[in-house]
């Protein structure tokens, strides 16, 4: 997978990166470049830009100085974090619990991104969404489920981090029916994400219809992973078929803890 920038309109970049698992497999990752109304940009999540990107990214930001935070939406996400703050060294750096507990020499904001101050600071353009009924971070380091997802109303971009997922195979193995591929689909690793207590299952759901509903007027998903999902619409649709899919998670987990 090459690594490029792709403009959606209306001030929004989606910037596709690489990342290899073992060192093999390129999964994919991603970040993107956000312009505000105001006239700042602030970045969603970290990546380590190529010369080129990195190069285009500074003639459309003034060099830099237009980038005004940096919102790093994923607790897991950590590998790119210095690079980023090294590179845009003026900009605000936000980050979940996570990313303070994992790299505290760096200069934190004291607002979370699983917080509400981060609507507070950044409302005006962009909407954020926190799943419901699952833990944000989890014991087990494998479970990457909860991301904090970033919608711009302006270009109708859905940007998030393992949550929602749609993985694309290459070209000869695209026709393989796997799980997770060609599909908008929730991470794997919600069942170890729910909370273990009453009403967990009912809460994720809620929130997941809830975010059909509030951002019906979406146009696409930008996946952590190697896609993005185009929209007609059918966001609320799309959503429901995701929470199909997970049914028997769900029950599981009721028949479980209620």
């Amino acid at each position: 997978m090459t690594e490029h920038i792709t403009d959606f309109g209306h001030g929004f970049h989606h910037i596709r990166g690489q990342h290899r698992i073992g060192g093999l497999v390129d999964v994919g990752t991603h970040c993107s470049l956000v312009r505000l109304a105001d006239g700042g940009a602030v970045f969603l999540d970290s990546y380590t830009l190529p010369g080129d990107i990195l190069a285009q990214v500074r003639r459309m930001t003034a060099n830099g100085a237009d980038v005004r935070a940096i919102l790093n939406l994923h607790p897991f996400h950590t590998v790119h974090c210095e690079w980023m703050h090294r590179t845009f060294p003026d900009a605000r750096l936000y980050g979940t619990r996570r990313h303070r507990d994992r790299l505290p020499h760096l200069p934190w904001d004291d607002v979370l991104c699983e917080e509400d101050g981060l609507a507070e600071r950044f409302g005006a353009d962009l909407n954020f969404s926190v799943p419901g009924g699952v833990d944000l971070v989890c014991e087990k380091e494998n479970v990457h489920f909860a991301s904090v997802l970033a919608f711009h109303p302006g270009s109708g971009t859905i940007h998030v981090d393992d949550t929602l997922s749609c993985v694309q195979l290459p070209g000869p193995l695209r026709g393989l029916p796997l799980p997770m591929t060609g599909s908008l689909r929730f991470h794997p690793t919600l069942a170890s994400a729910l909370k273990p207590e009453p009403g967990a299952a009912d809460a994720f759901t809620a929130w997941a219809y809830d975010l059909g509903a509030d951002w019906h007027d979406a146009r696409r998903v930008a996946t952590a992973h190697n896609s993005v999902v185009e929209l007609h619409g059918d966001f609320p649709e799309r959503i429901g078929e995701a929470l199909g899919q997970v049914q028997p998670v769900l029950a599981r987990h009721r028949r479980r803890h209620g």
